[in-house]
């Protein structure tokens, strides 16, 4: 089992704050499949979708996020199953800040450890 660092997300999570972020501002909320079908790599192909679902509900517990079930009306009206939305938290918005100034800060010490020639 990978062990997450104090303080940090994983590489799965960013990416789902991230792409949420963008589809929650176009859309109001996002759905798994929608998230999927943008994380998925060039080859159209996310490593696993219980991946996802299990990260979602990591994040829904640690209140990075929160969901909720669609209108039922909506899916019957649409023919489909019922979606469960999920929306960024305040919290969720901080925690991707923080990562990225995480991200960007280690890249400057890798940086500059490079420039000097220190191993």
């Amino acid at each position: 089992m990978v062990r997450r660092r104090p303080g940090t997300l994983f590489p799965l999570e960013l990416d789902i704050l991230d792409v949420g972020t963008v589809l929650q501002a176009s859309e109001g909320s996002f759905y798994g499949f929608s998230l999927a079908k943008r994380l998925a790599g060039p080859d159209g192909k996310l490593a696993a979708h219980g991946t996802l679902y299990k990260a979602l509900s990591r994040m829904s517990e640690a209140g990075l996020i929160e969901e909720d079930w669609e209108d039922p009306g909506i899916a019957a009206a649409e023919g489909r199953p019922r979606r469960r939305l999920y929306r960024i938290t305040g919290v969720g918005a901080a925690a991707r800040d923080r990562e990225h100034a995480r991200l960007v800060d280690e890249h400057r010490v890798a940086a500059r450890v490079a420039d000097q020639g220190i191993a």
